[in-house]
């Protein structure tokens, strides 16, 4: 809500379509960064680079109210690094069975889902009550609350002994699970939602899941 209204000062005459452009900006960032995100997970661990999606999807909060270049700097830098969905979903992975996979990637996706609804109306209503920057702080001390919580709260869940050593452009590729999906009749259309895991190790989790319950008639 603070970026609509910085927005609207700045461009007033085209404020929904430069949100249109920002959005979009960094949601093609996103899908182009998001496998390689995930890949780098199966390297380093799940830890290292759930900390570095959370901090640089909160980054530009405190310069919400920023009108000037460096805003936009600073959300493409968010759309590149700041995929955390992918490294959730592959933590959840690492510390799910089989059985209850499905469940866990359900209540992480409307927890996704949840926040989209409720924090644009809380933030409104914030900012209607108290105005701009208590919106802005509250939320940046959420986010600090966050980073704090992954830092000193969640433990690593990809062992060392079962890390990739390497690095490939076919795990990289953003389009690999997409065409995967469109060549593949035996996976279900649901695995498009898992385009965020398409790594090594993570993408074979997915993949046994769906297909036991495609066998399942789920």
């Amino acid at each position: 809500m603070p970026m609509i209204a910085t927005l609207k000062e700045t461009f007033p005459d085209h404020t929904f379509l430069m949100n249109g452009l920002v959005m979009g900006v960094k949601g093609i960032l996103s899908f182009l960064s998001l496998p390689l995100i995930g890949a780098l997970s199966d390297i380093y661990g799940r830890k290292v680079l759930l900390l570095i999606t959370v901090i640089f999807t909160c980054l530009p909060i405190p310069m919400m109210t920023m009108d000037n270049w460096w805003f936009f700097v600073i959300s493409s830098l968010s759309g590149v690094l700041g995929v955390s969905f992918s490294v959730v979903s592959a933590y959840v992975a690492d510390v799910t069975t089989k059985e209850d996979r499905s469940r866990s990637y359900g209540l992480v996706s409307a927890t996704f889902a949840a926040s989209l609804v409720i924090a644009p109306a809380m933030g409104n209503l914030i900012m209607d009550l108290y105005g701009i920057n208590t919106v802005v702080l509250v939320a940046a001390l959420v986010s600090t609350t966050n980073v704090m919580f992954v830092l000193l709260a969640v433990p690593e869940s990809l062992q060392r002994n079962v890390r990739s050593t390497g690095l490939s452009w076919r795990q990289a590729d953003p389009f690999q699970s997409l065409r995967r999906v469109g060549s593949d009749p035996n996976i279900p259309a649901t695995v498009h939602s898992g385009v965020h895991v398409s790594t090594s190790r993570s993408w074979r989790i997915l993949q046994c899941a769906s297909l036991s319950e495609a066998d399942n008639g789920i």
